[in-house]
Parts: structure tokens; C-alpha cells; sequence
């Protein structure tokens, strides 16, 4: 007889489950439905007509909407499908619900990390962006444009945040479009294809694959086309010409899968191309090179490319000036190793129905040629037809995220670009002729001023284009993780604005931001010149407080970088030291509490000449830190300075300079105000002196002189 014998764990036949593992797996099981019913609360937010969600599924993923046990369409969030990131690299999550008809019944921002878009923009300004995508039509093109317009096709942009809504409008529109493809949303022939997956190729790659087709005709075989019409080709008496040459070699494709098209163009103009383009409508690349242009001329007066045409069954489509989208500077925008050179370049938008992509597609170069009674054509073709691997495979790749088109921002603002180059140019002409500028005391007040009026009323509060301790901050963040140039390139004013900065600091140091581009720094000095004029007293820091108080900026400094490196919540609180957002970009309509402080700054200003400047402005101490390391020493001193006057130490509004007399480079915000003293005869102590001694010498001639006219005329009448 056999006896069963207890397990010492516990029960027979196996060990007991330990109590701590049963209450973790207790709470897992526990939580479940209550995340469920959280995402359930969340998804209903976008899309408000559903009965219930099935969980995140798929390959882009995406939660589909029930109705009746119809799916009536899907909800997604474009971190999990494009990768979506901001201005910063940071991630950005859009939550969007797409009907089945490929109408977005709503979209809501659930993360961001920018803090672009948390100081000065309010939750209600995030809502409000978002709202405008509700009923759009994802087939349809959409761009985003600084002001409000009637265009059906338009998105007005954040107030003070365009560059983050490129950014976002990109990752809605990809997303949104990613998902409707492989849905079926768009209809069986485009879900067969994979149009976002992405990885990178080479130019050999994409030949070897059949991407970018070739068309090649040699000046032999187009003189042969003609002939045969009774044409020629070149003139008669011109030559000879090599027949093996190229007349005309053509590389061309369909761009609109990320694989082609971004590896052609780079992220910026394909992310471009593919949001302005509707959600049916393809891209056709076209580079070439050789004797014969495939653009020409007569289209800039016609409006038609009348050398090339596609053709595609029994349609011809004629490529069209409103079809076309510039490629510029081929060599330096098609970015694939071993690449050609192309002479020219260009991408062209053929919105639906005009082109299937899955079917065969022919290009033609047409030639043209006169003859004795009319003129002769020859048509050279070459046939496209898409890889297999675009065809719908089994996993589709996740895209790249978006990056928006500087180049369409730098276009849009070209009257803004040319009047801040021209004060940029007019600036540096002052600084270089500085000696000629401040030795005459009302020319220097007058173009001072005027120019510090400029940089408030048409730099600060027309442009908004106010530099921040965050550009800095965010410049660091891409260093330290993924630097992309097109982000900075977004904003052509401020990317102008710290080009000319850092060129300042290579030569002069900070001084020429603080003192003449910064638009808060221009209202302070104006604010204080207008308290002197109303004779307000002014409150006299001594030296050796001013001293001490100067490392609170750079204090500030750090402790925004340390809290920008530990990603800190709290860094966009931290970062309204700065009111820049509050009394320039924003003009002062703001919450109370913002205006309040920027008030108070403004207000001690009118006692204590650009207090802030001097004592609390973190972006004063980030450009304050390379200042020793400039190149040139342009203001002038004397031995005199610091021993025998101190008059420039005492009229320097941010009191800059020892009492020794030297001039510190980390405080000196390159007013000139030393230097209009260094050529005042009337205020400084040695001109002074020379000017007295020069009179004196002209005054003891003048005698002479007047001695010898009075000799001379007594001598006259004594004959």
C-alpha cells in the first residue's frame, strides 16, 4: 500500500505558489479593466460616435471603432505609427480618430515635450490647433500658414509656435494616412501597397531594384529620329558632335514611397511633398543631364512642360506648371552615395486620378525640330513599373518621423528675411565704422535709438523673432542626442538672428546681441532713456554690489541646464525668468501673473538702467561665457581711464567697467556710450586738456597776430 506523502510546500503533486506572487498577479488581472475602460474614456474623446474599441492591433497600430459591430473606423496614436517627434527630438503623441471615409473625427495632443509649446501657449491654444483637423479630409492636401486664410486647404498655426505645428500637421497627416492605407480606407489597389516603409538605400540600390528607371539617347540616335523627318538636329555647319554622346539621359521614378523619396530629396522636402500632396495623388521624380534640358523654358510663359509627358494606358498626362515642385541644387539635395551629377532635378505632383501606381507608366522626351515647311517631333520612351517590393508585404515598417520643409518657410517670409538682412548689413557697417559713427555725438544718439526702435517695434513685436535661453537649451539637447539642422532651419528669422550672433561672438563677444538685437533689451534701454528724460532719480549700485550681484545670471544659467538635462518637469516654470514671451512675443497679453513680473522688471528699470540685463537674464550668461575668447579688441582706452578719470565707468548704463578702468567683455553689451566719451572734448579729461591747450595756443596767436596787425597799422599812419 502506497501512502501519499505531503508536500512540504504545501498541497500535493506540486509547490505552492508563493502569497507575494499571487497578490502582484491579484493586481495585474486587478488593473486590467480599469486600463481598459481608461482607454476606452480616452479613444471616445476622438472619436465620440463609437460604441466601443478593440485594443491596438497591427502593423501601423491602431484601435478599431465599433458601431452596431460595424467598424465605422480607427483610433490611433501617431507616436506608435510615424515615431512622431517635436522641435526638440522629444516625443510628440497625437491621439486622432479616422472615420472609414478618411474624414478625422478629432485629434488631441496627449504628450509634448516642448517647451515652445508651453510657454506663452495655453492648454486652450493646443485644443483649439488640434480642433482644426476635425472633418478634414485626409485625400486632401493641407498646409499650415502663419495667418488666417479663406484657402479650404489651409491650417492657421499656433500663435508663437509655427514650427511646432508643421510638426505636428506632418505627424497627423502621416499617421493618418499610414493607417488608411493599410486599412483598406483608401481602397484595395493602394492598400496592396507599402508606400511608408523606409530604410535606407543607396543610388545603386534603388537602379539595381528598378526605383529610378533609365532613359538614355545618344546625339547619334535624336539626329537619326529627325532625319528620318527631314529635320536636323543642330544647325547646319555646327559640329561635328560625338553620335555616342549623351543628348539627354533621364533617372525617373515614382517618389511618393518614403524609400525613393526620402532618400532622394532628404526627410525635409519629401515630408513636405507627401503632406501638401492628396492622400491619392503621387510623386514623379525627374533628374537628367546632357545637352537637351526635359524642363526647357516655354514652360515659365505656358504653363506646360512641353518636353516630357507620362503616359499610362491610353491617358497622356501633361505635366504642368502648377504640378511642379522645384528640386534645388540637385548635387547637394539628392543625398545618395554614388550618385550621378544632374545638371537638373525636379519632383512633380499628379494628384488622383491621373496616375496608378501599381500599373505600368511610360515617360516620353519629345524633341522638336524645324523644317523646310513646318517643324518635326521624335519621341524617345522608357517604361516604369513599381518594384514588387512596394507591393503590400506581410510587416510593413514603422516611417521615419516627420521633419517639416524649411524651405517653403524661408519662401514664405522672404520680405521679412530681406529687411532683417538689410538692418544686420547696416548694423555692421556702424560697427566696423564705429570711430566715424561715435565721433560725431548726434549722428551716434540718433542712429542708436532709431535703430534700438527698429529691433523692439518691428524685430520684437511685428516678427516675434526674440531669442531665448531656450534655443540654446534645445541647440544642446540635438548635440547631446539627434542634430538635425532642418529644425533650426524652420525659422529663418531667428536662425538668422544667431547666425549673425555667433558671428558676433567670434569677433566682439555677446555685446552685439545684448546691446542692438535683443528686442527686450532694446525696450530697456529705451524705457531707461525715457527715465532720464523725465528726470526719474536713478539709484546708484556701488561696484562692489554690482559685482556680486552678476553671478546670479550665470546661476540661472546652470540650473536651467541641469534641468533641461534631467528632463524636469518643472523646466518650463523655471524658463519664465525669461519675460520675453510675455512683453514681446505675446505683447503683454498674458495671464496676470506673467505681466506682473515683466511689469516689475520694467519698472525697477526705470531706476536701475536694464536690471534684468545686468542681474538676471540666463541667455546673457550662456553668450557671456565665450565672450573672452573673441578676436577683437575695438573699444579704445587711455592710460588716463581708471587713474586719473572714471567718467566712462560711471556713465555705462550696465556698469561694465571696473574702476580701474578696463572694460569687463562678459558685461559689456557693446552700447558705444564709452566710445562717444572717448571723442567728447567736452566731457572726457585729456580731450579736454588738448582742446584747452589748442585754444590757448590759438588764442596767444590770435594776440600775436592781432599785435602785429595794430604795429603794422601804426606804422602806416605815423608815414
Amino acid at each position: 500500500m502506497t501512502r501519499a506523502i505531503p508536500n512540504r510546500a504545501g498541497a500535493k503533486g506540486g509547490p505552492r505558489i508563493p502569497p507575494v506572487l499571487l497578490l502582484c498577479l491579484a493586481l495585474i488581472l486587478g488593473a486590467l479593466p480599469g486600463r481598459a475602460a481608461a482607454d476606452e474614456t480616452l479613444y471616445r474623446g476622438v472619436f465620440p460616435d463609437a460604441d466601443r474599441f478593440g485594443p491596438m492591433t497591427g502593423d501601423p497600430a491602431a484601435a478599431a471603432a465599433y458601431r452596431a459591430d460595424q467598424i465605422v473606423g480607427y483610433v490611433f496614436r501617431t507616436r506608435q505609427v510615424v515615431g512622431s517627434v517635436g522641435y526638440s527630438q522629444k516625443p510628440l503623441d497625437v491621439l486622432v480618430g479616422l472615420g472609414a471615409d478618411g474624414v478625422i473625427t478629432a485629434a488631441r495632443i496627449v504628450e509634448q515635450n516642448e517647451p515652445i509649446l508651453v510657454i506663452g501657449v495655453t492648454e486652450a491654444d493646443l485644443d483649439a490647433f488640434a480642433d482644426r483637423y476635425r472633418g478634414r479630409d485626409i485625400r486632401r492636401p493641407v498646409r499650415v500658414v502663419r495667418l488666417d486664410s479663406p484657402d479650404p486647404d489651409a491650417v492657421q498655426a499656433v500663435s508663437g509656435a509655427t514650427i511646432s505645428s508643421v510638426v505636428i500637421n506632418d505627424a497627423i497627416l502621416q499617421a493618418a494616412r499610414a493607417v488608411a492605407r493599410d486599412r483598406g480606407l483608401f481602397g484595395a489597389a493602394q492598400a496592396q501597397l507599402d508606400f511608408d516603409g523606409f530604410e535606407k538605400a543607396d543610388w545603386d540600390a534603388l537602379r539595381a531594384e528598378g526605383s529610378l528607371a533609365r532613359l538614355r539617347v545618344g546625339i547619334g540616335e535624336a539626329e537619326a529620329a529627325l532625319a528620318e523627318q527631314g529635320a536636323r538636329l543642330f544647325p547646319a555647319g555646327s559640329g561635328p558632335h560625338d553620335p555616342d554622346a549623351d543628348f539627354s539621359l533621364l533617372y525617373f521614378g515614382l517618389a511618393t514611397p518614403a524609400r525613393v523619396g526620402r532618400n532622394l530629396l532628404g526627410d525635409l522636402a519629401y515630408s513636405r511633398a507627401r503632406a501638401e500632396l492628396g492622400a491619392d495623388g503621387q510623386l514623379v521624380f525627374i533628374g537628367g543631364r546632357g545637352l537637351y534640358s526635359f524642363k526647357g523654358t516655354r514652360w515659365v510663359r505656358t504653363g506646360i512642360f512641353d518636353r516630357v509627358q507620362i503616359v499610362q494606358g491610353n491617358r497622356t498626362l501633361r505635366l504642368t506648371k502648377t504640378d511642379y515642385r522645384r528640386v534645388d541644387s540637385p548635387a547637394d539635395t539628392i543625398r545618395l552615395a554614388g550618385g550621378p551629377p544632374l545638371r537638373e532635378a525636379a519632383l512633380f505632383r499628379i494628384e488622383a486620378p491621373g496616375l496608378d501606381p501599381a500599373e505600368p507608366w511610360t515617360l516620353e522626351l519629345l524633341v522638336a525640330a524645324k523644317t523646310g515647311d513646318g517643324m518635326a517631333f521624335a519621341s524617345f520612351a522608357q517604361t516604369y513599373r513599381l518594384p514588387d517590393r512596394y507591393r503590400r508585404a506581410a510587416e510593413t515598417a514603422i516611417p521615419a518621423a516627420a521633419a517639416p520643409d524649411w524651405l517653403s518657410m524661408w519662401r514664405e517670409r522672404l520680405v521679412d528675411i530681406a529687411v532683417l538682412s538689410v538692418a544686420l548689413a547696416l548694423l555692421t557697417v556702424a560697427i566696423v565704422f564705429q570711430d566715424a559713427l561715435v565721433s560725431r555725438q548726434q549722428l551716434y544718439l540718433g542712429f542708436r535709438i532709431c535703430f534700438l526702435a527698429f529691433v523692439l517695434l518691428w524685430l520684437g513685436w511685428y516678427a516675434t523673432a526674440q531669442l531665448s535661453v531656450l534655443n540654446v537649451l534645445t541647440f544642446a539637447e540635438a548635440v547631446r542626442t539627434e542634430f538635425r539642422w532642418e529644425f533650426f532651419l524652420i525659422d529663418p528669422l531667428v536662425f538668422i538672428l544667431w547666425s549673425a550672433v555667433a558671428v558676433g561672438l567670434l569677433f566682439l563677444g555677446r555685446g552685439i546681441f545684448c546691446g542692438w538685437l535683443c528686442p527686450f533689451g532694446a525696450l530697456q534701454d529705451l524705457i531707461g532713456r525715457l527715465a532720464q528724460w523725465l528726470r526719474l532719480p536713478q539709484i546708484p549700485i556701488p561696484f562692489a554690489l554690482n559685482e556680486r550681484l552678476w553671478p546670479a545670471k550665470y546661476i540661472l544659467f546652470l540650473g536651467l541646464v541641469g534641468l533641461s538635462l534631467g528632463g524636469a518637469a518643472d523646466l518650463p516654470l523655471a524658463l519664465e525668468v525669461e519675460p520675453f514671451k510675455t512683453a514681446i512675443v505675446l505683447r503683454f497679453d498674458r495671464a496676470l501673473i506673467y505681466l506682473l513680473y515683466a511689469a516689475g522688471l520694467l519698472t525697477i528699470g526705470l531706476f536701475v538702467n536694464r536690471f534684468f540685463c545686468r542681474y538676471l537674464c540666463p541667455l546673457g550668461a550662456a553668450l557671456a561665457l565665450p565672450a573672452r575668447l573673441r578676436m577683437f579688441e575695438w573699444l579704445k582706452r587711455r592710460w588716463e581711464c581708471g587713474r586719473q578719470c572714471r567718467i566712462c565707468a560711471v556713465q555705462c548704463p550696465v556698469q561694465a567697467i571696473h574702476p580701474d578702468g578696463h572694460i569687463n567683455p562678459n558685461e559689456c553689451i557693446h552700447c558705444l556710450k564709452c566710445q562717444s566719451l572717448y571723442y567728447d572734448d567736452q566731457t572726457c579729461p585729456p580731450l579736454i586738456e588738448r582742446r584747452k591747450r589748442r585754444e590757448a595756443r590759438r588764442q596767444s596767436r590770435n594776440k600775436v597776430g592781432a599785435a602785429v596787425a595794430a604795429a603794422k597799422a601804426a606804422k602806416k599812419e605815423g608815414a
